[in-house]
């Protein structure tokens, strides 16, 4: 039956003058390679039907039907006119591609308004239908293909929505320790690997804090993530992972911000619950601004977001540009009023909050990034994960408006790029372009475990972010390793430096680029920027001192289960018993423990350690002995002894160290100390030469 009627079918077509047999006609509206690419695709699909092509311009070979350009109207008279008598089957057209293709994309919904397949620059396809008007005009105005199919919660038809999966996983770390009181931290993603900069911060203040606190860790989990934590293993009490929320609803259509919905999961809410009924009282701290809708004591502002979205909203001057920063503004600062405290990463951040904030600055690894004379050559580095907005639109500025005028002053020039994981997704997500840039000057990384190289490879560091808050690390980062940098004022804003002491500053592209290649021709110049960047950088952000910041503010909400007090006449014989069964310590006589800069450490009320120091002149000291209770090793004691020690009496601390007592050198190091000198055969059973630290 199906075949009869198909056949009559035919035989009425040609009755009426029409090719039985439909064919596809293409519209290349939009560059070359993107239409050649369209057409593969749309063959591929169609291989049964005869393929026209309608362009202002050859196509390879294909049969094309040339057009001149025109109005659209005209456009469609010549089309239809080439094509009379044949039956359209589909109309595959690039949207989104520029105004001077418009014309042809109006001629192709002029010839066939229900056959359009339209595609977008990522090459992704929908077929246009009456019954779905909304997604095809959503899509032909730019809008992503699974963005154009979302629909507001309160939309009654919507195809899709949002869920919070139940997915819990918990992973059991390091043991609970009775010295350490528990607290808990709330991040929107793993803090390890270090794959930009929030994660940097948080692992290192994480690091830092964990010999004093025993942290449970919440994060988010997104949808292909494996919870491997790491290196956290060794830093946190517990580790629950929560699967990441899928968000199905147009950005601009709540209140509330899309990035605080994006969140929302009532099995965080419920693993919170159970945090706190476990242990009452201990503090719970939340990571970013857009996890601030869960309830904690302390709210991190990695950047005041409201901020961010200002400096958007200057540049842009639209409805969606004054939208995200009116309803971030409004969320913030009812946020801000929910937590006890806040912390801000600068001074300048503390003063746009507009409540009295804690400043804890982002920090750098001192040893990691260490200064190193550079080696000759024209490199430029530019670090910035591109899931990062501010970072993707820094790099557009650099590559499209900064880069041609440097390699035309600086023919020279070299840029390496690091963009972080998945840089192609993101870089397509914001651009709209399928490739990342391509250059025979240009390297560029993804994901990269280890940075330091590079900035040791480097010649000059180069900031050009157009809108930022917070501070940078990237910035921090090339401090640290003795690198001059080029920046934006955002680049480095509440980092302390100063245009042309410790940085250079531009600001438009121009000026960016005639700096950037002054800095390539003057080792000179580089170094005077460098050195006195450096100097800031070990004065002020380092992660030790910046860790005891994050704890001492923890404190105000736990008190810690360890005391230290001062030496009392009664403790001579639990001293002498720790001391004797350390064997790598001084084995001093406990008569020659000044008891003015001697301290003890007490759990439930028994001395578990000691540290012994003696001041040698205004503003000198010497440890004298460091040592821990063999059933409380392991707990940080040592380091909490040493630190409350220095924080106690300030200035310049020596002591002595074994050279091969590893465990305890890498600890002093962790607290600044610096090898100065060696005494040989120091030590005794056995014998053993002393390496002399110094801490400034």
């Amino acid at each position: 039956m199906k075949d009869m009627l198909r056949r009559w079918r035919r035989r009425l077509l040609v009755a009426l003058g029409y090719d039985p047999d439909p064919i596809v006609v293409s519209f290349w509206s939009g560059p070359h390679e993107l239409c050649r690419r369209m057409q593969d695709e749309v063959e591929a699909l169609l291989p049964q039907y005869r393929h026209v092509i309608v362009s202002h311009g050859p196509a390879e070979g294909r049969c094309c039907l040339r057009v001149e350009p025109g109005s659209p109207l005209e456009v469609f008279r010549r089309v239809r006119q080439s094509l009379r008598g044949k039956r359209i089957g589909m109309v595959p057209v690039l949207f989104d591609t520029g105004p001077e293709c418009e014309p042809l994309r109006q001629a192709a919904l002029l010839l066939a308004p229900f056959k359009i397949l339209a595609y977008n620059q990522r090459l992704e396809r929908l077929h246009l239908r009456l019954l779905d008007p909304i997604t095809g005009f959503l899509f032909m105005a730019s809008v992503p293909l699974d963005h154009a199919r979302m629909r507001p919660w309160w939309w009654p038809f919507a195809a899709q929505r949002s869920h919070a999966p139940d997915a819990v996983q918990t992973v059991e770390c390091r043991p609970a320790s009775p010295v350490r009181a528990p607290v808990g931290v709330v991040t929107p993603f793993k803090p390890w690997p270090l794959t930009h900069g929030g994660a940097v911060r948080m692992y290192n203040l994480l690091r830092e804090s964990a010999v004093e606190f025993d942290i449970h860790l919440f994060c988010f989990l997104e949808l292909d993530e494996a919870p491997a934590p790491g290196p956290l293993a060794d830093i946190c009490r517990r580790i629950t992972y929560v699967a990441k929320p899928r968000y199905h609803e147009p950005r601009w259509s709540t209140v509330t911000p899309a990035e605080v919905r994006e969140y929302r999961s009532p099995a965080m809410e419920r693993e919170l619950d159970r945090f706190r009924a476990e242990h009452p009282g201990a503090p719970v701290q939340i990571e970013y601004t857009q996890l601030a809708s869960y309830r904690g004591d302390i709210l991190v502002e990695h950047d005041v977001t409201f901020d961010l979205y200002r400096q958007i909203h200057e540049r842009s001057r639209n409805c969606s540009s004054w939208w995200n920063w009116w309803r971030w503004r409004r969320f913030e600062r009812r946020a801000f009023g929910r937590f006890a405290r806040v912390v801000a990463m600068s001074e300048k951040d503390a003063g746009i909050a507009g409540r009295p904030c804690d400043v804890v600055p982002n920090g750098v690894d001192l040893e990691r990034f260490s200064f190193e004379p550079e080696t000759p050559g024209h490199n430029v580095l530019f670090v910035g994960s591109l899931r990062h907005f501010p970072n993707a639109t820094a790099f557009r500025f650099l590559w499209q408006e900064i880069w041609p005028h440097v390699r035309e002053m600086c023919p020279a020039a070299r840029l390496t790029v690091v963009a972080g994981p998945d840089a192609e997704a993101h870089w397509g997500a914001f651009t709209g372009q399928d490739r990342l840039p391509e250059g025979p000057d240009l390297t560029l990384h993804q994901f990269v475990a280890d940075v330091a190289p590079l900035y040791r490879a480097a010649n000059l560091v180069v900031i050009p972010t157009l809108v930022s808050a917070g501070t940078n690390l990237k910035a921090l980062e090339a401090m640290a390793a003795g690198r001059a940098m080029v920046s934006t004022p955002s680049g480095v804003g509440g980092l302390g430096l100063v245009d042309g002491e410790s940085v250079a500053i531009a600001t438009t592209a121009e000026e960016f680029a005639r700096a950037a290649a002054s800095l390539l021709y003057s080792e000179r110049a580089r170094l005077s920027l460098a050195t006195a960047a450096a100097e800031l950088a070990r004065r002020n952000f380092g992660w030790g001192p910046l860790g005891a910041r994050q704890r001492e503010l923890w404190r105000e909400f736990a008190a810690s289960p360890l005391a230290i007090r001062r030496l009392a006449s009664t403790d001579h014989q639990t001293l002498q018993a720790i001391q004797q069964a350390t064997p790598l310590a001084s084995q001093w006589n406990l008569a020659d423990y000044p008891a003015e800069t001697t301290w003890i450490a007490e759990a439930g009320g028994a001395a578990v350690g000691f540290v012994a120091a003696r001041n040698l002149t205004v503003g000198e000291y010497e440890v004298l002995n460091l040592a821990v209770a063999l059933d409380w090793r392991r707990n940080g004691i040592a380091r909490r002894l040493l630190e409350h020690a220095i924080s106690t009496e300030p200035g310049q601390w020596f002591l002595e160290v074994r050279e091969s007592n590893l465990p305890a050198r890498q600890l002093y190091a962790r607290l600044g100390f610096q090898c100065v000198g060696r005494r040989a055969r120091y030590y005794t059973n056995p014998d053993e030469d002393a390496l002399i630290l110094k801490r400034w």
